[in-house]
């Protein structure tokens, strides 16, 4: 049988980055380079301005009965005389495609309806203007995502050393053509790609002792909210440190038994780290020397508090497997109830505090 052989190939800039670049047509600058980056590239080009429109006009007034040609008629008097001036087209290096969409305030108009009025036009408000952290693309990622699909944090700033693992596929969304790509550029994509005016920082070599006060303070605006879901035990430390000292809330979920981690430090800068589990003297030595013992890291989830699964996982950690396991369906609902924690913090909910379990197995013990 022959064998084929692949060696191999290295790839642009476009195909492991993730900046987008957007053209408005009304400033004769943009339509410039916009024609040009259309002959150079030749791109696919998905222009759906009018159904979007039409989309906006019907949610400003569910009770209307317009019909087609109103509808139509309507959607042609906003366009005017050059529909492909309206709006904002925005160009995906990764894909090659180009996508013609609203302005920002419709567009968000439109993208958020359906949150209405789970969120109310004022809270939405609110939320779109935060600045926000995540530290640690696994479950972080889900948390990222699920804060930019509510339009909350206008700012979303996210870190993370580490590319795509094969074994990252059973609870990162991604797929095998993102193998090796750095996680923190996955994530960024997938924000520009469901709404290109959040503006995502990223840091891809993870937070380090050089870029923490970058990362929480950047252009002299601290964080309102940090989420917290990084593995190395110094850096959560070190992190939580510099956010009681800036008094900076953060949020952290750990997927098993849904245990979510609330600390209010904008309320209190006085509480101990992790609920007051470890000594602000074991957290200096752990951040100076970067030493930890077994007995700290049960201080910070004690053996009682993990589920019977998680037990005998932790069991055979070294033995008969080597990685800390972690399931879809506990990172996806964990991210969900991490940015529904971020979201009540924005909103000034000062009981949102403390541990707590969300645990499906014990409601439905017998």
């Amino acid at each position: 049988m022959n064998e084929l052989l692949l060696s191999p190939t290295t790839v642009s800039s476009d195909e492991v980055g993730f900046q987008i670049d957007k053209y408005n047509l009304q400033e004769s600058s943009d339509a410039a380079k916009l024609g040009g980056l259309i002959e150079k590239k030749a791109p696919t080009i998905i222009d759906t301005i009018e159904s979007q429109l039409r989309e906006l006009f019907e949610l400003r007034d569910p009770s209307s009965s317009w019909s087609e040609s109103e509808y139509e008629l309507a959607v042609r008097a906003r366009l005017g005389e050059h529909p492909e001036s309206y709006g904002l087209w925005v160009y995906y290096p990764w894909k090659n495609t180009l996508v013609h969409i609203l302005g920002k305030s419709e567009f968000r108009e439109v993208r958020t309806n359906r949150n209405m009025l789970k969120i109310s036009k004022e809270e939405q408000a609110v939320l779109s203007k935060a600045t926000l952290g995540v530290i640690g693309m696994s479950v972080g990622s889900g948390v990222a995502l699920a804060l930019a699909m509510e339009n909350i944090g206008g700012t979303i700033r996210i870190a993370d050393m580490d590319t795509l693992d094969l074994s990252n596929l059973n609870r990162l969304r991604a797929g095998v053509t993102s193998l090796n790509l750095p996680k923190t550029t996955i994530v960024a994509r997938e924000i520009a790609e469901l709404d290109p005016y959040i503006n995502v920082e990223v840091f891809d070599q993870g937070v380090t002792d050089e870029n923490i006060e970058d990362f929480l303070t950047r252009d002299n605006k601290k964080l309102d909210v940090l989420v917290e879901e990084c593995d190395a035990l110094r850096i959560k430390i070190l992190a939580r440190l510099k956010a009681r000292e800036l008094g900076i809330p953060v949020v952290m979920e750990t997927s098993d038994r849904g245990m979510l981690d609330v600390e209010r430090f904008d309320l209190d800068s006085n509480i101990g780290i992790l609920h007051g589990r470890i000594s602000d003297d074991e957290c200096l030595h752990l951040v100076r020397t970067g030493e930890w013992t077994q007995e700290t890291m049960m201080k910070i989830m004690s053996i009682d508090e993990l589920s019977d699964r998680m037990k005998l996982s932790l069991s055979e950690m070294g033995k008969t497997i080597n990685r800390w396991p972690q399931l879809a369906s506990e990172v996806t609902m964990g991210a969900g109830v991490a940015a529904q924690a971020v979201r009540l913090v924005l909103l000034g909910n000062n009981n949102v505090k403390g541990r707590k379990y969300f645990d499906l197995n014990e409601f439905f013990m017998d």
